[in-house]
């Protein structure tokens, strides 16, 4: 696998703007769209195609929305999907986060604008989601469509390319996560990021929202033992590209992806799971999962001597025995 070594202070707040502020179609559930992107965006994608960061990640992948018809996947289904969950997926039950008239809404939103047939009309890249004059990132463009290989040498692009690259590179990479090299090998490395630049809650008062700096981005900041054997820093690097997206860069679980998640992911600077967690029993964890959370199974993607290092990783900067 090539990888873009990126440094994982890099970007601790993208500046996604998962405002409330765009105007709705007359047909479009306000309330609905308003609980998708609270709770659903992040791993279904904000066009419902689910190309997202998590599907890179997740085994089974989230649901592709626009790849089903209502047909193929009834309401009655989906909505038991919300209610219910999925076991074996990282789908969890919201019945303990959204009434049912909320299930309601959020499914309907769905329906209407990912799986009716019709042409997705939730585009990101909008005025009123904040981004003007978005024409001028149209030199990456080609890298995130997948017509210019990502790994393509430096030397065979010309200076528009290049530009198209390092613009990619430096400003798209981290939301726009799919690009093709010329292998079609991954070409990234999972970063644990702060999506919102605005507090979104889609009960919140518009007026109340908390606008400027994420306050999650303090928990994107991995901790840093003063004193680390080579097994260690091996292990941080290896938490910082895979448990850090969901248990914070940090070990608090506080990110923005961890804010949503029920249960809520391990925070591991617990005094009290420190005192539980011995290493036989987080191997345990790590390699076969916990069910009925978002905590998959990781004995398909780490070796043993991975999942220790990162155990090793954990001791050193968490306190865990």
């Amino acid at each position: 696998m090539h990888a873009i070594n990126r440094h994982f202070w890099y970007s601790a707040i993208i500046p996604v703007l998962l405002s409330n502020s765009v105007v709705a179609d007359d047909d479009l559930s306000v309330a609905g769209r308003s609980i998708y992107r609270y709770y659903c965006y992040q791993c279904h994608g904000y066009s419902g195609d689910a190309i997202t960061l998590a599907s890179n990640y997740l085994n089974p992948k989230p649901r592709d929305f626009t790849a089903y018809t209502a047909e193929l996947l009834p309401e009655e289904r989906m909505l038991d999907a919300v209610r219910n969950g999925r076991p074996g997926t990282a789908m969890v039950s919201f019945t303990t986060l959204l009434t049912e008239a909320e299930i309601l809404d959020v499914v309907g939103y769905i329906m209407d604008s990912f799986m009716s047939g019709s042409p997705v009309r939730e585009k990101y890249h909008s005025v009123e989601n904040g981004w003007i004059d978005h024409e001028r990132y149209a030199a990456a463009f080609p890298f995130i469509e997948g017509t210019v290989a990502i790994d393509a040498p430096w030397e065979d692009l010309d200076a528009y390319q290049r530009y198209g690259k390092q613009l990619y590179l430096s400003a798209c990479i981290s939301c726009h996560d799919q690009a093709n090299s010329a292998d079609g090998d991954t070409i990234w490395e999972l970063r644990a990021v702060s999506y919102p630049r605005k507090h979104f809650s889609h009960r919140a008062d518009p007026e109340e929202i908390v606008s400027g700096a994420s306050p999650y981005a303090i928990h994107d900041i991995p901790v840093v033992p003063e004193r680390m054997s080579e097994q260690q820093s091996r292990g941080m690097r290896l938490y910082q590209d895979n448990c850090a997206f969901c248990h914070a860069a940090d070990g608090t679980g506080r990110n923005w992806i961890g804010s949503f998640l029920e249960p809520r992911p391990r925070n591991f600077t617990d005094s009290g799971f420190a005192l539980m967690a011995t290493p036989v029993a987080l191997r345990e964890l790590i390699k076969g999962g916990i069910p009925g959370t978002s905590m998959p199974a990781w004995k398909a993607v780490l070796s043993d001597d991975e999942i220790d290092e990162i155990i090793a990783y954990m001791q050193a900067a968490f306190g865990v025995k």
